[in-house]
């Protein structure tokens, strides 16, 4: 087994799909993708671009596939600062503006912060007086001791929930990996044997809420995500935006008392 054919079917186990529900896709046997998927066959150029797409792969992932495959990358990456990307950062910007005085901040895919809005920082603040501004990774602010997951008052239900989701995350970005075992034995460490999650018999809440203990009482957010629609470039494919809103009067009173 190749590197080519070790990441075709790592994406589409991780797209929970069988060979024969992507074969039809195709419009391609499945004995073909079979054969593709040990080895025994190379795909070409245009069949491996339609097989990437209907398996809706990262962009990264599918320039990495092209070049195990000997073809030339298909899209472009560059570094989030660069010119080219200036009008997408002033349409964050905007998004982020209309959003305060609620939290809302920019990821990447290995969850660097790379802009947030006066709302994020002032709950920055709050939750971690003694941050700097400084290059910020979020996982890295979850995991240290004095870290916003510190003052998370329900971290059993929201920890078990964020897991799950970084290790979907993981299936496609492998780089997140010591960051994501790391926080699986955080979560270990902290409650041992006891059982995560909703109380038994309790209905599920309609949305997930983080409730933080700080010095305005408990405060308490629901989270929503935007991307970017079918971007064809590599670093804003990578992008998300976490909007925050209030889960109940009281925290959207604090927030619009104290963010200017």
């Amino acid at each position: 087994m190749n590197l080519l054919t070790e990441t075709l079917r790592q994406v589409r186990r991780a797209k929970r799909l069988s060979q024969l529900e992507l074969s039809m896709r195709m419009g391609v046997s499945q004995r073909h993708v079979s054969f593709v998927e040990s080895g025994r066959a190379k795909p070409s150029r245009d069949l491996l671009v339609v097989w990437l797409e209907e398996l809706g792969a990262p962009l990264a992932v599918r320039n990495a596939a092209m070049l195990q495959a000997g073809f030339a990358p298909v899209y472009s990456a560059v570094p989030w600062g660069d010119p080219s990307l200036a009008a997408a950062q002033a349409a964050l910007g905007k998004l982020l503006d209309a959003h305060d005085p609620m939290p809302a901040f920019v990821l990447d895919a290995d969850w660097n912060l790379l802009q947030m809005n006066q709302g994020a920082k002032w709950l920055a603040g709050v939750l971690m007086p003694w941050l700097m501004e400084a290059p910020m990774n979020l996982l890295d602010l979850l995991l240290h001791p004095e870290g916003f997951a510190k003052k998370m008052l329900n971290l059993h239900e929201v920890g078990p929930a964020l897991l799950g989701h970084l290790r979907e995350d993981l299936l496609m970005q492998p780089s997140l990996e010591k960051r994501v075992e790391a926080f699986a034995e955080m979560l270990r460490v902290r409650f041992g044997g006891q059982s995560l999650g909703a109380a038994p018999g309790r209905a599920a809440a309609p949305m997930l809420t983080s409730r933080f203990g700080t010095e305005f009482g408990e405060l308490a957010f629901f989270s929503m995500f935007t991307t970017f629609g079918k971007p064809q470039n590599i670093t804003l494919a990578s992008l998300r935006v976490e909007h925050m809103f209030a889960a109940d009067e009281r925290t959207k009173a604090v927030v619009r008392g104290r963010v200017l």
